[in-house]
């Protein structure tokens, strides 16, 4: 009998142990509903690309750097 690799052997274990859930599936679902709306639907509102109004690099650069020379003298 031929030994598994230890990475074989852990993916087969969570494999398992993912089949054998029945309260934990509806957990993960809830988890990854929560990181979609925290991470996709909340970036929409709350962090608006203020970057993207910029065509080049050296323009995103002059406004970075105005923005934090203008923010740090002003209280």
């Amino acid at each position: 009998m031929k030994k598994e690799s230890i990475p074989l052997r852990i993916y087969h274990f969570y494999l398992e142990g993912f089949k054998e859930m029945t309260l934990g599936k509806t957990l993960w679902t809830i988890i990854l509903i929560k990181l979609f709306i925290m991470f996709f639907v909340l970036k929409l509102f709350f962090f608006p690309n203020f970057l993207g109004k910029f065509d080049s690099k050296p323009e995103k650069q002059d406004y970075v750097s105005n923005e934090l020379i203008y923010r740090a003298i002003t209280p």
